[in-house]
């Protein structure tokens, strides 16, 4: 019986690894637009795809984002200045796309841009400091995709989402978990819509990697600004120990693989390229062995495993 289970999962596997390395043809005619490429995962993708041949065009929030990306690419690659927060930039890009995509329309349309901060216990922060990743990371993403979706549906496209492990168990308080969990579920509904058409949406799911919103400098500023805005009674609840440890808490976050972006961007390259791209991507060994099985555990183990590592109010019971 084990022998035959065995063989039926060798079979199963060797059959998956042999469509997944099946790829799309054509890939020099295609075009590719990607947001937040000034740095972190946005950036290296449209290198990367750049170096594939590729017809990269890429959104950054900065002049000085787009001209440093310009100069480390051919000149196929073309950028774009766009705030995923502003209407007029959308609809501003989303005209530029389709000047240069004419009637081949857009092969893939990846939703990189997205921020991490302000971030903190829940009752630390305000409804505006909520707001103001939800229109990055998740209204951004709407209207973006709604913008270019006529685009991709003409190219019989792929769209790929960047969410996050987070978007599966949520760790920590603020609009982070909150927007990762939206951008699932925008997913998962334009998966099923976009089927009829042709077109593919894959999700990809990183763990934890080093860039410029996840740096300990940044995570100790947004904490103490968090803290700094909380009510008395909130600041005499939790005590300012309670703080420090938090802040030193997040610092062991990093495992060592942190900094090789390319576990996350050869997902996306895939799910660009791939003729059977994954319906998700895990990135990085801490989502597949910890976070990811984190989030098929019963609610009750989760809570038990996050109270014993995380640091305890002052006043709590």
């Amino acid at each position: 019986m084990w022998l035959s289970l065995a063989v039926v999962a060798g079979l199963y596997y060797l059959l998956r690894w042999y469509r997944e390395r099946q790829v799309v043809s054509h890939l020099r005619d295609k075009f590719v637009f990607i947001t937040g490429c000034d740095s972190g995962f946005g950036n290296l993708l449209a290198r990367q795809l750049d170096l594939r041949g590729l017809r990269v065009l890429a959104a950054c929030l900065t002049e000085q984002g787009a001209e440093q990306l310009r100069n480390q690419t051919s000149d196929r690659l073309e950028t774009v200045i766009l705030d995923v927060t502003k209407t007029e930039s959308i609809a501003a890009a989303a005209e530029w796309v389709k000047e240069r995509v004419g009637d081949r329309g857009l092969w893939g349309l990846v939703n990189n841009a997205g921020i991490s901060l302000p971030t903190a216990p829940n009752e630390w922060l305000t409804k505006k400091d909520f707001m103001k990743i939800l229109d990055v990371n998740l209204l951004g993403v709407i209207e973006v995709t709604l913008s270019l979706l006529p685009l991709v549906r003409k190219a019989r496209g792929r769209l790929v989402n960047v969410s996050s492990i987070m978007g599966r168990v949520a760790l920590f308080g603020g609009g982070y978990c909150i927007s990762k969990y939206g951008v699932e579920a925008f997913s998962d509904s334009l998966r099923r819509e976009l089927s009829y058409f042709g077109v593919k949406v894959a999700v990809i799911e990183p763990g934890y990697f080093k860039t410029f919103v996840t740096s300990p400098e940044a995570l100790s500023q947004n904490f103490q600004a968090a803290w700094d805005q909380a009510s008395p009674e909130v600041k005499e609840l939790y005590g300012e120990t309670f703080l420090a440890s938090f802040v030193k808490t997040s610092t062991l976050m990093k495992p060592p693989w942190s900094e090789n972006l390319s576990l996350v961007t050869d997902c996306m390259e895939h799910a660009l390229t791939a003729c059977h791209p994954r319906t998700r991507y895990s990135a990085g060994w801490d989502a597949k062995l910890l976070y990811l099985p984190m989030s098929y555990m019963p609610t009750f183990l989760v809570d038990l495993m996050m109270y014993w590592g995380a640091p305890r109010p002052a006043k709590s019971v």
